[in-house]
C-alpha cells in the first residue's frame, strides 16, 4: 500500500502564491505517475498537473496552464511539488495528490489513480 503525505496550502489572497508537496512511504516510487488534483464544492475532481515516472512528461489542465509547475524528486523521500502563482479565486478547492501504477504517459483522468493522499484545502480570496 502506497501511503501519500501532503503538506501546504491554507488560505492565500487572489494574485499570490502557493506551494504544495507530497511525500510518499515508499523508498521508490519510480513506477508511479504522480499528480496534483483537486475538487471544489459540487463539482467533480480534476487532474490540475501530472507528471510522469521520470519527470519528463508533464500535463497541465487548460485551467493552469503558465501558472503551475510540478515537479518531483524521486532521490529525497519520493517528493513531488506543486507550485502555482497568480492564484484565482476560482482555484479554491481541496487539493489532493495522487499515484498512478504507470510508466506511460501521466494520466490526465482523476478515475485512473490508485492512491491519494489525505487532501488539502487551498482558499483564495479576493
Amino acid at each position: 500500500q502506497l501511503q501519500l503525505l501532503q503538506s501546504g496550502g491554507g488560505s492565500v489572497r487572489a494574485g499570490g502564491s502557493l506551494s504544495l508537496s507530497c511525500t510518499t512511504s515508499r523508498r521508490s516510487i519510480s513506477n508511479y505517475a504522480m499528480a496534483w488534483i483537486r475538487q471544489a464544492p459540487g463539482q467533480e475532481r480534476d487532474v490540475v498537473a501530472s507528471i510522469n515516472w521520470s519527470g519528463g512528461e508533464k500535463y497541465y489542465a487548460d485551467s493552469v496552464k503558465g501558472r503551475a509547475t510540478i515537479s518531483r524528486n524521486n532521490n529525497n523521500r519520493n517528493t513531488v511539488y506543486l507550485e502555482m502563482i497568480s492564484l484565482k479565486v476560482e482555484d479554491t478547492a481541496v487539493y489532493f495528490c495522487a499515484a498512478a501504477s504507470t510508466t506511460r504517459a501521466p494520466p490526465r483522468l482523476a478515475r485512473e489513480y490508485d492512491y491519494w493522499g489525505q487532501g488539502t484545502q487551498v482558499t483564495v480570496s479576493s
